[in-house]
């Protein structure tokens, strides 16, 4: 029943799975699936990405059967919903649009969807439909997790460190006390001479812990352990066949210079950040061979 479920999801929360990492151990927290405002709106949607969807790739694999055609689609199981649509209006427009049955895993199942047609091209057809959706409303998810390196050198920890009493020492005084207040103040979003910059939020609370420090390599959305599997699997692949190319073996060096900051508006930063370069430039390379997309890739340590 709904309580069965509602105390189920407590006690993963209450007693996560635990995973130890080099010597670090994590907590590994469910997969939740956001909602949104519009998810009611899928039938509108449908229509109007149709026009995107209308060409259909050869590149599937499509099986000749007895009664047919037939073409299934590995997908996690939090976005069926999203095929299905509203009182299973998406499913049944693309069946009738495409001639074909479309089967799909009840909620909560993990499994395939089976398409199935007469014809090869209403198969081929729905399938692309079938990948639109999925890519759509995959990019709305939440993300999951994140690529880093642990940023766990003493000196990069002790430069932090001053780095944040500098920035404390300075925010103590008023604008008018110190020589670069307005600057600061413009950061923060102040403007008021005599108002001290810790009163701007300035203050210890917004500097991360230095053992915490960490290089992000870019962001991911996983929604199934067989997607974290493959991913894994990609990980070690990636070490294998090409960063280890690249290093020889060695260290890659890295280059950390200055900071910036998450927002075009100075005054409304809520990420500041240390910058990062690779020195033979080797972070682009990194970037196009895992397919990240390049507003979820980053150079910076954030902290």
């Amino acid at each position: 029943d709904s309580t069965g479920i509602l105390f189920g999801r407590h006690m993963e929360v209450l007693r996560p799975q635990l995973i130890k990492i080099g010597g670090r151990i994590y907590r590994k927290n469910p997969i939740q699936e956001q909602t949104y405002q519009h998810e009611e709106e899928d039938e509108d949607f449908y229509q109007g990405f149709m026009e995107c969807a209308e060409e259909p790739c050869d590149a599937y694999e499509v099986v000749q059967t007895q009664q047919g055609f037939r073409c299934t689609v590995k997908a996690p199981s939090l976005l069926y919903k999203h095929i299905v649509g509203k009182r299973g209006d998406t499913r049944k427009k693309l069946e009738v649009e495409t001639k074909t049955s479309i089967s799909i895993p009840k909620p909560g199942q993990e499994g395939e969807i089976v398409i199935t047609g007469q014809h090869r091209s209403g198969v081929i057809s729905a399938r692309t439909r079938i990948d639109v959706l999925l890519l759509t409303f995959r990019r709305k998810q939440p993300f999951t997790h994140f690529l880093a390196f642990f940023l766990n050198e003493v000196e990069v920890q002790e430069r932090f460190l001053k780095f944040q009493e500098e920035v404390l020492e300075k925010c103590s005084m008023t604008q008018k006390d110190h020589p670069n207040g307005h600057t600061i103040l413009h950061l923060v979003g102040g403007n008021v001479n005599e108002m001290p910059l810790s009163d701007h939020g300035v203050d210890s609370t917004i500097f991360q812990n230095p053992k915490k420090l960490h290089l992000t390599i870019g962001m991911l959305v996983l929604l199934s352990e067989q997607e974290i599997q493959q991913t894994c699997e990609m990980l070690q692949q990636c070490k294998e066949e090409f960063i280890d190319k690249i290093s020889g073996g060695k260290p890659l060096e890295v280059e950390m210079a200055g900071i910036e900051y998450m927002n075009d508006d100075p005054g409304m930063v809520d990420v500041l950040y240390a910058k990062v370069h690779m020195k033979d430039g080797s972070n682009s390379s990194i970037g196009s061979t895992w397919h990240v997309p390049k507003e979820h890739t980053n150079d910076p340590a954030k902290r």
